[in-house]
């Protein structure tokens, strides 16, 4: 068996891809550090975007009941198809994630995901994830740490943002580890972040599409007031008035200050005073 992800790039004669992100995590202490953050169980089905060679691949396969290993380059996926032929636990799907049903993975039951994800579509991919949310127990995910420190900050920090307001309405996010370029092939020119994110089993908050809105809205300018923000999204200023009124958040604050909860509320409010219903025949934010 090849134990080296150099070696067997040179025996497969494969030329990493630039444009699909290609860069092979080839540290096997990271890989098994990863593996044992999503501890998987004799039970559990685990998604793995983006298989490569294999290496996590198989070291899941040593602990998981099941473990569906999604990869898009067909190069690949032939090395993949080769090096697990005939291991049941392990099915491999060539498909662009982006694509992929995570749903159809564990029917009726929450898989666990991990992956080094390409930077490139990390964040289409992590907002994909979260429309699955309700199939997905746990993602161990690896991220440029740019953006995993973004998607990890949390209130009144200056990384504080978009991601890190929607990822945390539905999960609870720890960053596990910082891997250097030096862990992986070819060596890419940034430093990556390994993030645990665990799925919340909570009632639904009110309406997602709304909340999603808001806060961009609320972050379309960093520098100005929510009222700011706000009030320039097609409602007449009495009605985004109200709703401040109403939900007891200070209108003058900015929108790196305000917590998942309170942007929750500011839905809430935003649903109460018929906002959203006047917004949707303006087709506001």
């Amino acid at each position: 068996m090849i134990t080296s992800v150099r070696k067997m790039v040179a025996r497969y004669d494969i030329h990493p891809r630039k444009r699909l992100g290609q860069s092979f995590l080839e540290d096997l202490n990271i890989i098994r550090r990863i593996v044992a953050l999503a501890e998987p169980a004799e039970d559990e089905t685990i998604v793995e975007i983006g298989a490569g060679l294999g290496f996590m691949t198989e070291e899941l396969a040593k602990r998981a009941g099941r473990v569906i290993a999604i990869e898009v380059d067909p190069r690949l996926v032939s090395v993949l198809r080769e090096r697990f032929a005939g291991q049941e636990r392990v099915e491999v799907v060539q498909m662009d994630v982006l694509k992929y049903d995570f749903s159809s993975a564990c029917p009726g039951g929450r898989v666990k995901v991990v992956g080094n994800i390409p930077y490139h579509i990390s964040s289409p991919i992590l907002f994909r994830l979260l429309d699955f949310r309700r199939s997905i127990s746990l993602m161990i995910l690896m991220f440029q740490k740019e953006l995993a420190d973004r998607i990890a900050a949390p209130p009144g920090t200056k990384d504080y943002g978009i991601p890190s307001v929607i990822v945390a309405r539905y999960t609870r996010v720890v960053s596990a580890m910082t891997v250097p370029p030096t862990c992986f092939y070819p060596m890419p020119d940034v430093v990556s972040s390994v993030l645990r994110i665990e799925v919340l089993r909570e009632p639904e908050l009110p309406d997602g599409a709304l909340f999603a809105k808001i806060v961009r809205a609320a972050f379309a300018r960093r520098r100005k007031t929510l009222w700011n923000n706000l009030r320039g999204i097609g409602l007449p200023e009495e009605m985004v008035d109200r709703v401040f009124i109403q939900s007891g958040i200070d209108r003058t604050r900015r929108a790196e200050t305000l917590s998942v909860e309170e942007f929750s509320l500011l839905t809430k409010t935003w649903i109460e005073t018929g906002a959203d219903k006047l917004l949707d025949k303006r087709k506001g934010i």
